[in-house]
Order: C-alpha cells, then sequence, then structure tokens
C-alpha cells in the first residue's frame, strides 16, 4: 500500500508531467519507479535516460522578469555587443551575487544545464533525476569586462576540486563547470584550469586533490522560477551560501594565456579591483544594497537600461 506521502508525490510528479490527463495504470506504475529511484537514487551520480525525468515543454519562469537589482531584462534579446557566459559554482545562489559586484555586468539570471531533462524545476533538479546543474548566467559588457576576468572570479569564488558537490551541498547539480560559447573560450578555460591546478598543488590548500570543473560547449540553458532569480538580494531571504573558496589565487594572465588568445579576450579588471573585492562568500547587507543602488542609477543615466 502506498503511504500518503508517496501518494502525494506521485500525484504531484503526475500533475506535472501529464497535467490534463487522469494518471493510467501505466503512468502510475512509470511515476511510482521514479519516485522509489529518486528515494534511492545517489546524487552524485548522473542519471541514465531511462531514470531522468520526463521535464516539460514550457519553460519554468515565465513572463518578462527584471533583475532585482538592475532592473535590466534577464531574458533576451539584451542590448548589441552584449556577451553572455555560464558557470556552475555549487548552489547558484551566492556565486551569481559574487558577479553582481563586477563592473560591466549587465544581469545575471540563475537556471540549469547539463542534463537531460527539458525545463525542469528545482526540485526536479535536487532529485537527482535530471542531470542538470545549478549555474548562474552572465552577461556583460566586453568592453568593461571579458571573459578571463570571469574566468578569475570563478576559480577563486569556490573549491573546483570537490567534484560532485560545493561544501554541505552534496549532489551533481552542485557540480563546478564552465559552459562556453566557442573554441577560445575552451581554449582560454582549459588553459586557466591547468595553471589553477598547478597554484592549488604549489599552495597545498586542498591536498592534492585535482580539479574537477567540467568545460564543455554550453548546452541549453534553462532559466530557474523567478523566486530563485537574484535570491539573495530578495527581502527575507535566507543569507546562504555553500561555496568554500581555496583563497589561492589564479596566476596573472600573462604567465598561462594561449599563444593565440584575441586581443579582445585579455583581462580588464585591475590589481586594484581584485584587492578591493577579495573571494569569498559575501552577505547581502545594507552597505551592498547601497552600492547597487549607485550603480543602477548610474546605468539608468547612461541610457543602458
Amino acid at each position: 500500500m502506498l503511504t500518503r506521502r508517496t501518494a502525494l508525490r506521485l500525484n504531484r510528479l503526475g500533475s506535472a508531467a501529464h497535467p490534463s490527463a487522469a494518471p493510467a495504470p501505466a503512468i502510475v506504475a512509470g511515476l511510482l519507479r521514479r519516485t522509489v529511484a529518486r528515494m534511492f537514487h545517489n546524487h552524485e551520480k548522473m542519471p541514465s535516460k531511462e531514470q531522468a525525468l520526463p521535464g516539460r515543454d514550457a519553460p519554468v519562469l515565465t513572463g518578462s522578469p527584471k533583475h532585482v537589482l538592475f532592473g535590466t531584462p534577464i531574458l533576451p534579446p539584451f542590448p548589441e555587443g552584449m556577451k553572455s557566459i555560464v558557470f556552475g559554482n555549487g548552489c547558484f545562489w551566492g556565486p551569481e551575487m559574487r558577479f553582481w559586484e563586477v563592473p560591466g555586468v549587465y544581469a545575471t539570471a540563475v537556471g540549469y544545464i547539463g542534463g537531460l531533462t527539458p525545463n525542469p524545476t528545482y526540485e526536479e533538479v535536487c532529485s537527482g533525476l535530471t542531470g542538470h546543474n545549478e549555474v548562474t548566467r552572465v552577461v556583460y559588457d566586453p568592453s568593461e569586462v571579458t571573459f578571463t576576468d570571469l574566468l578569475k572570479l570563478h576559480w577563486e569564488s569556490h573549491d573546483p576540486t570537490q567534484g560532485m558537490g560545493q561544501g554541505n551541498d552534496r549532489g551533481h547539480n552542485y557540480r563546478s563547470g564552465i559552459y562556453c560559447n566557442d573554441e577560445d573560450e575552451i581554449a582560454i578555460a582549459t588553459a586557466s584550469q591547468a595553471a589553477y591546478q598547478k597554484a592549488l598543488d604549489e599552495s597545498g590548500a586542498v591536498n592534492g586533490r585535482q580539479i574537477t570543473t567540467e568545460i564543455i560547449p554550453s548546452p541549453e540553458f534553462y532559466y530557474a522560477e523567478d523566486y530563485h532569480q537574484q535570491y539573495l538580494a530578495r527581502p527575507g531571504a535566507r543569507q546562504y551560501c555553500s561555496a568554500q573558496p581555496t583563497m589561492v589565487d589564479l596566476p596573472p594572465f600573462v604567465d598561462w594565456a594561449p599563444a593565440d588568445t584575441p586581443e579582445e579576450l585579455e583581462p580588464k579588471l585591475d590589481a586594484q579591483w581584485w584587492a578591493e573585492n577579495p573571494p569569498g562568500c559575501h552577505l547581502f547587507t545594507a552597505a551592498y544594497a547601497q552600492r547597487y543602488k549607485i550603480r543602477r542609477l548610474n546605468a539608468e543615466a547612461k541610457g543602458k537600461l
């Protein structure tokens, strides 16, 4: 006999997968298999196609939401000349906030990438049965900040040697990842990984562990639900960040850059900026809120909103 908890879980899964139809016996059996799999599935192991949840055709983020802090759109189309990149650094709440501090960042959004389930919900991603990673999409102005600058922030804002998890959060949805747009970005990301591994080895900070970051061409990015977007800036948000920076700096770009790196990808942020914005988990305080308010006013004055 099904317990009440399992019945409610089946009903919720059935409504999501088949909202317009009463569950037939075969559907119920399939949902039961998935529920049992979810209960016993190793969340650090990627699911097979047979195990993966079916998802849905429609996105879970609806409407035309604006960035909570910047007031900019988080859905395309973006202004001409803007670029974007996707990073996985653990639970997406904290990493998204780190990118708010970077000059030239036009908007950020959190979502899911790299799995099998189309348009997954947060609950489905956390089940371990979608294969997706929790990630941050950064939209930026390349005249002010470059992919290489953002790479440095990525490496220094978490521990990329923790495999399928970050800090207390364990599961493949918390893995480290860089989801690139072209071969130049893949080449730079790969070179930076080798340089950072050497720096970690020399520092002894991670006791010989190897970087496990996946560096791949970007799969389809699925936006997360509205309540996750810029979560830490929302009233009443739980100020939580699981990232565990190693406190080891990425070596200077000139020491590891590929010989044929395009000039437009070379870093623009100087040493002073990095000194004033060290890596780590930061809480969204009143002081931070004021900084972002001033930044938004400046953007409005420049006609960028």
